[in-house]
């Protein structure tokens, strides 16, 4: 464990690792990542199980069992993908009784093809908790607007749920809302609410692309001045309404029953810029009870050389709202960066899908045994 992950634990940050194939699992990486990386827990989404599965790495002997088998491409992909989240899952089990549940956690994602769909969407969350079948399973849940009740279902009948794609202070918001509702409904059912756990996944590196890519438009000296920051504004100001909502009398009457808060996962954090420095989404975002979300590389670079100073989030609110009206006085709109954004997230999430469909259907057709 080096030194600045350790500072960084110690800050109160959580790091996860954010992907996930059969060969680390089976080489014994993950243990070692966990081990010696102070790693915690492990997100997935459709773009890293295309990257893994296509690769072919240790998946031709199940996928030639299910070739046999003949089973469709859609229950072909499920089988695959649950039983990578089943053995990270038990990998991660001692970090998860260690921390009463709050970390050792592994996420896995509805089919993005259900997002704009609320009935579809609960109904696979269910699926997928009862087909992984491990309490330290969180179910990804896209925070569309047809994802947000969905939220509510799914925490109200007890299922842990790491909420994905959030990129606007008003989404967040709301998402922060729809688990309160379903911390409630689990409540009024009689759950157990200590044992439901729950995160928000609040993209970062991707505003500042987005509102980057504008700023370059305008080019003047006042706009260039104000490239890579709204990022880290939007991201510090997700946080000061996360501590508003989790100081209020309705979060308090819950959290008297035993109710965990919802963490901001801060998602997103592999820097795109190389004119940023490669751990600015680690050194920058450091605040109690969050949890930062890693690609490997940027996660060697923080153990490398990240400068874990303390907390850069709180205290900060005043300059984050001046520089993201900085942006819109420049003519940027805001509420148009973060809902393209959020449809582009939808859309890149179900195209990797339809191409993981594409290759694990060229493989079980490539694995199907000859009739005799």
């Amino acid at each position: 464990m080096t030194d600045a992950l350790k500072r960084l634990s110690d800050e109160g940050v959580a790091i996860w690792l954010d992907d996930l194939s059969r060969k680390r699992i089976t080489s014994g990486n993950l243990a070692e990542l966990i081990d010696q990386s102070h790693v915690v827990g492990v997100t997935t989404n459709p773009a890293i199980f295309q990257k893994a599965i296509s690769g072919g790495e240790g998946y031709e002997q199940q996928l030639t069992d299910l070739a046999t088998r003949k089973v469709t491409v859609e229950e072909a992909l499920r089988m695959i993908t649950t039983a990578d989240v089943r053995d990270a899952a038990d990998i991660l089990r001692p970090v998860y009784d260690r921390t009463d549940g709050q970390d050792g956690r592994v996420s896995i994602e509805v089919d993005p093809r259900l997002a704009h769909s609320t009935p579809a969407t609960i109904a696979e969350a269910k699926q997928l908790a009862w087909l992984v079948d491990r309490p330290n399973t969180l179910i990804k849940i896209p925070a569309t607007k047809a994802g947000l009740p969905a939220i509510t279902e799914v925490i109200g009948k007890g299922i842990s749920v790491n909420v994905t794609l959030i990129f606007s202070l008003e989404r967040y918001r709301e998402v922060m809302d729809a688990y309160l509702a379903g911390l409630e409904k689990a409540k009024a059912a009689g759950l157990d609410l200590s044992l439901i756990h729950s995160v928000a996944s609040f993209f970062v590196s991707r505003v500042d692309s987005e509102i980057d890519k504008r700023l370059d438009a305008v080019g003047t000296d006042e706009a260039k001045a104000l490239k890579g920051k709204a990022a880290l504004a939007n991201a510090r100001l997700a946080y000061e309404a996360y501590e508003e909502v989790f100081s209020s009398d309705r979060w308090a009457a819950l959290e008297r029953v035993g109710a965990n808060k919802q963490r901001p996962l801060w998602a997103s954090t592999g820097v795109k810029d190389p004119a940023y420095k490669d751990t600015l989404y680690v050194d920058d975002l450091v605040a109690p009870n969050t949890v930062n979300t890693m690609p490997e590389a940027t996660l060697e670079a923080a153990a490398d050389h990240g400068r874990i100073t303390g907390d850069t989030v709180r205290g900060t609110y005043e300059q984050a709202r001046a520089e993201l009206d900085a942006v819109a006085k420049l003519g940027i709109s805001y509420d148009d960066v973060v809902q393209l954004l959020e449809d582009e997230g939808v859309e890149k999430f179900e195209a990797s899908w339809n191409d993981l469909l594409k290759s694990t259907e060229a493989e079980l057709e490539r694995l199907a045994p000859t009739e005799a």
